[in-house]
């Protein structure tokens, strides 16, 4: 692995860099640093969150900027208020011992007169989020139209926060020299019209596969039935007793929900949503950084940003409902090379998404149980254990009551000693566990077919796509497995047109999963549209209930 010394980074940086503890660079670094310390190129970066980027564009800038020019010289975007400070503290710790360089942040949630202050004592790189950046430049506080570099860093995420006006805007009034580098760990179309109409000939780099997740993340997924999620939550955190997490949630009151419940069954856990205020959303961050919550019940938007060393899992409560955002949520593990665990709870109804997940990420993701009671007392035994070993003996303050204690336990032998200090803490795992239900769905029962149930010969689906996308009959049956997860057998005659098919179903009580699996699909950039075509149908209210079924939950239904 090579060092900073060997690209020719002034010694001060190097100085600093070291202080912070990093002697060899990453592969971002490796490959991004020589090619932006040169300053003439547009440039491309795709790497996963954790890997070193901050460093891979701060490094260069830091070299680049001209200390005694008196305007801005580089222009940093970030999605959010904890992302923006954190760029600008990164920076500004390896410009430790370049003082005259000026590094100011921008962001709401804050006096913003306090960084016109700032701006107007002259700053080399402003470090900002799109809309204060944007209200500054309505006040005419702020200069941007000599600006030689603009970065965009989690350009990804700030396209799906909706910044694309704002963006579009700040790049509008910086002038057509500077150069632009982008950073983001996947590259959805709307990045592709960015680079076209704002670089010219970008250097593109590549960590790892583009769209693709850490290596060094674990995904797993559990199926269960939908009244069984919260509870299926609470045994994978209690089977994972050193668990330190985010759980994902899809909607603000359902992280508020799950937060509320998790609180009241005695976790450490709290919620990051958008109707909280800066100063609470700060204090919860700050109790999370420090360990004081082992739970962070977040949405997606609320955690964009949010950069926390040695996050062990990532818990999706719901999945969401684009693969790049995914991408992201699982990034928030196994962060600077470590390893992490991304875990989906799912119902029968998204194993196709999972099964998308899998080809858009080219990653397998690996079906697991939920433990059983009995499974998760011996995890909490072992892990008590282990803290028993590991607890640090205060001599000085334990001293003075050893005498008592000695005396009060002498009629106690040590093994009947071990098995009461243990139960002390084991006891309520094992009253809680006791009779406690197996949460997993019945895979071997052969039932996702119903034979009983009465087959409606009207049942079929019309899909806008046809011969002219390259279809055949067998290329749709296919398709439509690999977007539903349900077995060919509930497929029935395919009748392929031009540009729209029609599919009969074997059974009526799939169409409700089907049309469900298909929203927010898209085909070769083409939104796909499967509807209802049954005619004088007679629907059930029974439904199939095997590995491929889906239960058809009101409140899910409306949350989409």
């Amino acid at each position: 692995m090579k060092t900073f010394e060997e690209f020719g980074i002034r010694e001060e940086l190097v100085r600093a860099i070291k202080e912070l503890g990093f002697e060899h660079l990453t592969p971002i670094q490796e490959k991004a640093i020589p090619v932006l310390k040169e300053g003439n190129k547009d440039f491309i970066g795709l790497a996963q969150t954790g890997t070193g980027k901050t460093a891979a564009f701060g490094i260069p800038l830091a070299e680049l900027v001209d200390i005694d020019s008196k305007t801005i010289e580089a222009l940093i975007l970030a999605p959010t208020r904890e992302l923006c400070v954190q760029i600008a503290n990164d920076i500004e710790s390896y410009c430790k011992y370049l003082k005259k360089i000026k590094i100011v942040a921008v962001y709401g949630g804050a006096s913003i007169e306090t960084q016109i202050n700032k701006i107007k004592k002259g700053a080399h790189i402003v470090v900002a989020t799109p809309g204060r950046l944007n209200d500054l430049i309505r006040r005419k506080k702020i200069n941007i139209t000599n600006i030689k570099y603009v970065l965009l860093d989690e350009a990804d995420e700030m396209l799906n926060m909706g910044f694309q006006e704002d963006i579009d805007t700040i790049l509008e009034l910086t002038p057509k020299e500077k150069h632009t580098w982008l950073f983001a760990a996947t590259m959805p179309d709307e990045i592709h019209k960015i680079t076209k109409k704002y670089m010219s000939d970008p250097v593109e780099l590549t960590i790892g596969t583009k769209n693709a997740s850490a290596e060094n993340i674990e995904h797993l997924y559990y199926v269960v039935h939908e009244k069984d999620r919260y509870t299926a939550l609470k045994r994978i955190v209690d089977f994972n007793p050193d668990i330190f997490a985010i759980v994902f949630c899809r909607t603000k009151i359902e992280t508020q929900e799950i937060a509320e419940k998790l609180i009241k069954d005695g976790y450490n856990a709290d919620s990051l949503h958008g109707d909280l205020s800066q100063a609470q959303r700060d204090k919860v961050m700050e109790h999370y950084r420090n360990r004081n919550l082992q739970l962070l019940i977040a949405t997606d938007v609320a955690a964009r940003g949010i950069d926390v060393s040695d996050i062990s899992h990532v818990i999706n409560y719901q999945l969401p409902d684009e693969l790049e955002i995914y991408t992201h949520r699982s990034g928030r593990t196994a962060r600077a090379g470590k390893s992490g665990v991304s875990i989906s709870i799912i119902n029968t109804k998204d194993i196709g998404r999972i099964r998308r997940i899998e080809k858009h990420l080219n990653k397998k993701f690996l079906y697991k149980k939920v433990p059983e009671g009995v499974e998760v007392c011996e995890q909490q035994l072992l892990s008590m254990i282990k803290r028993i070993k590991k607890v640090e003996i205060n001599q000085t303050g334990i001293s003075k009551y050893l005498g008592s204690i000695t005396e009060e336990l002498q009629d106690i032998d040590k093994d009947e000693l071990i098995k009461r200090i243990v139960s002390l803490e084991f006891n309520r795992f094992l009253d809680y566990y006791r009779d406690a239900k197996d949460l997993n769905i019945d895979f071997s029962k052969k039932d996702h077919i119903r034979q009983k149930d009465s087959l409606s010969k009207n049942s079929s689906i019309f899909i806008n796509l046809g011969s002219m996308d390259g279809f055949n009959t067998g290329k749709m049956l296919k398709y439509l497995k690999s977007v539903t997860g349900l077995d060919q057998n509930v497929f029935g005659r395919i009748n392929i047109k031009g540009v729209y098919s029609f599919i009969d179903l074997k059974n009526d009580n799939y169409l409700d999963d089907i049309l469900l699996s298909f929203q927010g699909e898209f085909y070769k950039g083409r939104k796909v549209r499967v509807d209802d075509n049954s005619k004088n149908r007679t629907r059930k209210d029974n439904i199939s209930t095997g590995p491929f079924a889906t239960s058809r939950n009101k409140k899910w239904k409306k949350k989409k």
